[in-house]
């Protein structure tokens, strides 16, 4: 495809990436928690979700996407049990100091890696974009292989930029809290934010 239109791509896909959803709500939510312990394996998730839903826009698969109801059924709520589940652990673990370590105790970055999966693939807001926004942007059924991969290269670029920023951004911030009292306020907050997150997917 023309460089033009790849530039096009990766500006709406950049917005479409940044604008908040139940995605950014639980990356932000779990960093403001944890720190940036994990995070890596968070995001990975979140990019191969994004990979299989453009590869299903790009195949022509949207409609079997769509028709698939009762595997995607599952795939929704096992992200939102998984949400729930962060959730949970937010609201009852104990108040760590803020520190950057290895990643706690039954948080295993396989773990994280397929919760984010399962929470993109079942999240409402990149289904919308690749089945139904990328054609106005893409012209699909000409799309080669080699625009194909160009593609999918600046997704891998896009993604990971926009959410490492927002890891950044809420890593800082919690450098701000310092008592344990704060960052035990902090951890519910983030904590019943996770619950929301949940309560967007399970409700579209």
């Amino acid at each position: 495809m023309s460089l033009y239109g790849l530039w096009i791509f990766a500006a709406v896909y950049f917005l479409a990436v940044a604008l908040p959803g139940p995605g950014v709500a639980a990356i932000v939510a779990r960093t403001l928690a944890r720190g940036t312990t994990g995070a890596a394996a968070f995001v990975a998730g979140f990019l191969v979700g994004d990979l299989v839903w453009f590869t299903f826009a790009a195949a022509g698969l949207a409609a079997l996407a769509q028709s698939a109801y009762a595997v995607f059924v599952v795939v929704k709520y096992a992200g939102v049990a998984y949400l729930l589940y962060l959730a949970w652990r937010l609201w009852t673990s104990p108040v760590q100091p803020v520190a950057e370590g290895t990643v706690e105790k039954g948080q295993k970055a396989s773990q994280l890696f397929l919760g984010s999966l399962a929470l993109t693939l079942a999240n409402p807001k990149p289904m919308v974009f690749f089945l139904a926004l990328l054609p106005t942007v893409v012209a699909l059924e000409k799309l080669t292989l080699i625009g194909f991969f160009e593609i999918a290269a600046a997704i891998s670029i896009v993604l990971p930029l926009v959410l490492g920023s927002y890891v950044i951004a809420a890593s800082r911030a919690r450098r701000l809290f310092r008592s344990q009292r704060a960052m035990r306020a902090m951890n519910r907050g983030t904590g019943v934010a996770m619950a929301g997150a949940a309560v967007m997917v399970a409700t579209r």
